[in-house]
């Protein structure tokens, strides 16, 4: 009997997918680490987001060392640091110990994420590229639901410290397979640079200034970060939200990690669409304006007695609105200015989107603190799709960009 072998690029999207569990892994840990560390609230903040603060700040860079390092090569890095860390802390006795392994998991992560595009399309056929980056915009959301649905069981059966150890070993497996599966990177890339510019010459400065000098990496990486704003915000605050209407923690949860496993439709919606033809410019119509008009139905004051239409609204927000970065992933392989540039192009959006998710929250969240609650949430997100329509609008945002 023949064993089931899984083609090299769904083992790099899997790939993806481990990486995102230990993103998702700590907001359903927090309650637990307070209790367990003395973990303070502030500090729970940071460990929430000190990932977000290395993507922030890093990711073009990143981008840039694993298009110098290999794709593959750094994927297998990544999901190592992942393990390395996760292991690591199964023996944190300080918040600060948390904190620092925490920062290293967001260094690992990115060597994770920022190639894949790019080993995608060295794995698959032309034909079937938009198809299968619909499958890796999927990689975030089914990553952070697992996690948010599986945490308190692992961790009441195993502890904090298992939840973390099981993680790494998943992590360390990956690398593994990866290694086993994957294949090496051809030793030599020929570069495709677009009409008019200078072939990208090996350096990183080189790499990096033909990226950032190109029209195309900021489009889109705006876009991103147009994006994950507004998503971070609203499904990030959905479990306080449910939680002062009055309903469980296992409610809240769970509810939300339904609004993150919807985003999953989108994405691989938006991958069969652009395969078929869809221009992607009229997906990010549909995505951007689906996004606004479904926080203002699901925060807004007219529907405040319509709680089942509040919670379907939220549901259209993350399904409709998953398109985007499926759409966003599949134009940042063809407006990369060279083949050698393709990860720091991923880079750039990845940077860019974790600017968005680290300065939306605080947006939503100081406009709800002024106006005393989360009915002025849509103008927010609302003028994030507005400018991401704008967007769309100006830039001929074709198949094959």
């Amino acid at each position: 009997m023949k064993s089931i072998r899984i083609a090299p690029a769904f083992v790099v999207i899997l790939s993806g997918v481990v990486a995102a569990l230990h993103i998702g892994k700590m907001p359903p840990a927090i309650p637990v680490l307070r209790e367990a560390l003395g973990v303070t609230l502030v500090e729970a903040g940071f460990l929430l987001s000190i990932v977000q603060v290395a993507g922030m700040t890093a990711a073009v860079l990143v981008g840039v060392a694993t298009d110098s390092l290999g794709r593959r090569r750094g994927m297998i890095a990544g999901q190592l640091i992942l393990a390395i860390a996760s292991f690591g802390g199964m023996w944190a006795q300080r918040p600060a110990d948390l904190l620092l392994l925490r920062a290293f998991e967001g260094l690992g992560f990115l060597l994770v994420a920022l190639p894949a595009p790019s080993l995608i399309r060295q794995l698959v056929p032309l034909g079937q590229l938009a198809l299968h980056l619909g499958l890796w915009g999927t990689y975030m959301p089914t990553g952070t639901a697992l996690a948010l649905f599986c945490a308190p069981a692992m961790m009441s059966a195993l502890g904090w410290q298992g939840w973390w150890g099981l993680l790494g070993g998943f992590s360390a497996a990956t690398a593994l397979w990866v290694f086993l599966r994957v294949p090496p990177d051809p030793k030599h890339v020929a570069a495709a640079p677009a009409a008019g510019q200078a072939q990208a010459g090996d350096a990183w400065w080189q790499r990096l200034g033909l990226t950032l000098g190109s029209g195309g990496p900021w489009r889109v990486a705006i876009a991103f970060l147009l994006y994950s704003s507004q998503w971070l915000a609203v499904i990030g605050f959905l479990p306080s939200i449910y939680a002062q209407a009055g309903l469980s923690g296992q409610m809240a949860g769970s509810l939300t990690a339904l609004a993150s496993l919807v985003n999953i439709t989108g994405n691989i919606a938006a991958g069969r669409l652009l395969h078929r033809g869809v221009s992607a410019r009229h997906l990010l119509y549909a995505g951007f304006g689906t996004m606004g008009v479904a926080t203002f139905l699901a925060f807004g004051q007219l529907t405040g007695e319509a709680p089942t239409l509040r919670y379907l609204a939220v549901l259209m927000f993350s399904a409709v609105g998953g398109v985007i970065p499926a759409t966003l992933f599949s134009l940042a392989v063809h407006v990369a200015p060279s083949e050698k540039t393709v990860s720091t192009t991923v880079g750039w959006m990845q940077q860019c989107s974790s600017t968005g998710q680290f300065l939306g929250p605080p947006l939503v969240a100081w406009l709800a603190s002024q106006v005393g609650g989360w009915h002025w949430t849509w103008a927010v997100t609302g003028a994030a799709s507005l400018i991401g329509l704008l967007l769309a609008r100006g830039v001929n945002f074709t198949r094959h960009a």
